[in-house]
């Protein structure tokens, strides 16, 4: 499981950042791929990386401001130009489902494959085949949200080399072991299949969050998360300026991942007023709060383990 930052500006790409987008790879679950916010040329910044487009089955929109948005129809026809066929939902505030339309009709572009909208609101949760996922609204000028991301409980693997070693060779019976279920040998031995299997794997969390400016409900969205992104837009010293225009600083998202109890805090959406040094004092002052922060930039690569 691996995030791919491909932008991580924040308002207008500079020479070192686009705007926003970022890839959740998921070589688990057959190589799928969910995108994470789309701003304007995506698929450019796309095009430098193991991710293809017609791996993408779930684009999250967290709010409709063009550096979060732009890139979208470009990556909807060009997902479809190189052949996709399979479906593609794109989740998002309403409205989102209007801009595609729109955007697709005046273009004249035809998708092969089919294109679901999904339009979210405060408080939905729904199932994918093996994530639970939660929204909600956070503080911004227009809607704008966080998506909580729970990977489900993976069943424990079968002690192989512990059945080898008690005589019991490869077979249909190792599946049905495997179920829980107990099975009597023609030699008489019966064996517990609940004894051979180890514990659950956890599933891993995440909370992805859209623009916002510090509010408790990204406490709640990234509580216990393996790893939280948050945007950075200013730093330290920059609190009043933060609030006027629904942003955040650095220290703001450090203190979410601190009072959340988050494993990881990756720091992303970061202002043009920054230069290289200042990027370096603005992931040190999180770090002091902080300690398991880090900084994105383009290309960057996050792995869950």
């Amino acid at each position: 499981m691996n995030f791919y930052f491909l932008g991580t500006g924040a308002g207008i790409p500079s020479k070192t950042r686009n705007v926003s987008a970022a890839a959740l790879l998921l070589p688990e679950y057959h190589g799928d791929i969910w995108l994470f916010d789309c701003g304007e040329a995506t698929q450019h910044q796309i095009l430098s990386t193991p991710i293809k487009l017609s791996k993408i089955s779930r684009i999250f929109i967290t709010h409709l401001h063009g550096d979060h948005l732009y890139g979208l129809p470009g990556v909807l026809g060009s997902r479809s130009f190189q052949g996709a066929e399979s479906p593609l939902t794109v989740y998002g505030p309403k409205g989102i489902r209007r801009f595609i339309d729109v955007t697709l009709e005046t273009s004249h572009t035809y998708l092969k494959y089919p294109l679901h909208v999904v339009e979210i609101d405060d408080g939905m949760t729904w199932e994918e085949p093996h994530f639970s996922i939660f929204v909600r609204l956070l503080e911004h000028g227009i809607p704008s949200y966080g998506y909580r991301l729970m990977e489900k409980d993976q069943p424990g693997s079968l002690q192989v080399e512990r059945l080898k070693s008690l005589g019991i060779p490869p077979g249909p019976h190792y599946k049905e072991l495997k179920q829980g279920k107990v099975i009597t040998f023609p030699n008489g031995q019966t064996l517990d299949g609940k004894e051979f299997v180890s514990p659950p794997k956890k599933g891993k969390k995440m909370a992805v969050l859209g623009d916002t400016k510090f509010t408790p409900v990204a406490i709640e969205l990234a509580k216990d998360v393996d790893l939280l992104v948050h945007e950075s837009t200013y730093r330290k010293g920059l609190e009043d300026r933060a609030e006027t225009y629904f942003h955040s600083t650095n220290v703001q998202a450090a203190e979410i991942a601190r009072t959340a109890q988050a494993k990881n805090l990756i720091l992303t959406h970061i202002s043009t007023r920054f230069d290289e040094e200042a990027c370096k004092a603005l992931l040190a002052e999180a770090q002091e709060i902080f300690p398991n922060t880090w900084l994105a930039y383009d290309g960057f690569q996050f792995t869950l383990t």
